[in-house]
């Protein structure tokens, strides 16, 4: 999950602290999130792919997605506060309707030198 390129782009991991880096200062907890919600069509052939077993591609996909989204916005919320790296970075979701899951990133973000 980390990025080893700090002058490019934001490092995330799920550890407390960044290996052979040193935390210069605290920002706090950011977090980023999305709802989505199943698209009838996938959500017809993922009735289909049940009854006969098997992965579930579409919603694997759609899982992706949103998780991808959370993370992009936890990264811009860090990067707005100053940090170049966010910490202990989890993942949680939640049916929040009918058909519509929460994804939750969230992190503590930090500058590292």
């Amino acid at each position: 999950m980390a990025n080893l390129n700090l002058r490019d782009e934001m490092m995330l991991t799920n550890l407390y602290e960044v290996p052979g880096r040193r935390i210069v200062e605290h920002f706090g907890l950011v977090h980023g999130g999305t709802v989505r919600a199943k698209h009838f069509g996938r959500d017809l052939f993922a009735g289909l792919q049940n009854a006969v077993g098997g992965e579930l591609k579409a919603y694997t996909e759609l899982m992706e997605e949103a998780r991808a989204e959370a993370i992009s916005r936890m990264q811009a919320q860090a990067k707005e506060l100053g940090a170049n790296a966010v910490v202990g970075v989890y993942f949680t979701s939640a049916g929040v309707a009918s058909g519509a899951v929460e994804i939750l990133a969230y992190g503590t973000a930090v500058r590292v030198e």
